[in-house]
This record gives C-alpha cells, sequence and structure tokens, in this order.
C-alpha cells in the first residue's frame, strides 16, 4: 500500500559536480513522468532503501548515491569506526553536512539516507525543501530479519538487539509518517517493491504535490 502525504567529513570536503541539475522521465507506455527534484529514501535500518533504490533510479535514469557510503568516503572510514570515535551525535552531524552538499551539488538522483537522517530536524527540513521523500515503512520481523544477515549496524550492537530495533520503530515512525510518500516494503522480491516505489512516485507527481 502506497501512502502519499505532504574520518573527518568537515563541510567542503566534497566536491561539487559539473553540470547543471537534470530531469528524468520514466516511461509507462505513452506516458512521461518528469521527476523535477531528487528522490530521497528514507526509514529504519533493513527497509531496503538502498536495494530498492539502486533499481528506482536506474528505471528512472537518474544516478543513485548511498548517504552512508559518501559519509564512508568524506571520513576514510567506516559508519562504525565513526560512531566509535564520535559519537552519534557527531556523526549526525557529519550526516547532515553530507546529505547537505548532494542535495546542494548533485544533479537530481535518487538518494538512500541512514535511518537516523530524516529524524535529525535540520537535515528533515533541507529533504523537505530540496527533494521528495519517501518512507519505506516495514514491520520489526521484516527489519530484524533482513539486518540480522550482517553485524555492521553500530545501534544494534547491543544486549537486545531486537528490543533496540522495537524501541527505534516506536520512536522514529512518527516522524517519518512526515514523508511525502509512504510505500509499505514487505518480505517478498525485490522487483514489486520497485514497480510499487515509481508508482506511488508516478501517483504522487500526477497529484501536483512537488512544487
Amino acid at each position: 500500500m502506497a501512502i502519499l502525504r505532504q574520518c573527518n567529513y568537515l563541510q567542503g570536503v566534497l566536491q561539487p559536480s559539473v553540470g547543471q541539475a537534470a530531469k528524468s522521465l520514466f516511461m509507462e507506455g505513452t506516458e512521461k513522468i518528469i521527476l523535477p527534484k531528487t528522490l530521497i529514501l528514507v526509514g529504519l535500518m533493513g527497509a531496503g532503501k538502498s536495494a530498492v533504490g539502486r533499481r528506482v533510479a536506474a528505471r528512472l535514469n537518474v544516478p543513485f548515491i548511498d548517504a552512508d557510503t559518501e559519509i564512508e568516503k568524506a571520513a576514510g572510514c567506516t559508519i562504525s569506526e565513526i560512531f566509535a570515535r564520535d559519537g552519534e551525535e557527531g556523526f549526525r552531524a557529519g550526516e547532515r553536512r553530507v546529505v547537505a552538499r548532494l542535495l546542494d551539488t548533485e544533479p537530481v538522483h535518487v538518494l538512500a539516507t541512514g535511518g537516523g537522517a530524516f529524524i535529525d530536524p535540520e537535515t528533515r527540513a533541507l529533504i523537505r525543501k530540496k527533494g521528495i521523500s519517501l518512507w519505506l515503512r516495514a514491520d520489526l520481523e521484516v527489519l530484524f530479519e533482513r539486518v540480522s544477515r550482517r553485524s555492521h549496524r553500530p545501534l544494534l550492537k547491543t544486549a537486545d538487539p531486537k528490543g533496540t530495533l522495537a524501541a527505534l520503530m516506536e520512536n522514529r515512525y512518527p516522524v517519518y509518517a512526515e514523508a511525502d510518500i509512504v510505500v509499505d516494503s514487505g518480505a517478498g522480491p525485490i522487483g514489486p517493491m520497485v514497480e510499487k516505489v515509481l508508482a506511488a512516485v508516478r501517483e504522487y507527481l500526477k497529484q501536483g504535490e512537488c512544487g
């Protein structure tokens, strides 16, 4: 179901891209849909932002960027190392600068953000101003099954990772609900999920909600 709703990474590390901002076209039959702003995927870890976002970008013929990857490139170390060295507050400050730089300098693209990016008020305001936000919403069992496959999540390195994830859901889901578009992410194959996202974006743009 889709719901439409309204380690040194200091500023200046990432370099601007050459070229003007592009508009993407997605074709369905003879219908042409224009993506006028960057599509920003938000949601908890394990929601599928990177996997879905990469395929959506390919379908829209625009670049895909993973914010966490860009943070690691700028910092010269992993997310886990940044958390260990600077704590979550330090990581969020760097994340805020990287997301701002990407939205300011990159052509229209699909951007997958970390689970806490949209929770930060400054980052959320910037996303609202410069992009189209889409929340991939998933239930606890789906998320935990996915995140359990890997052990690189700093926030889940606790005695009760499932309980920690449930607490994050309770705290963050009301904020994610402010996204322009909400699409449910289930446990099935990724192909239908990509189609759901494209259909939701198409409907959002048809309604003229994006200025």
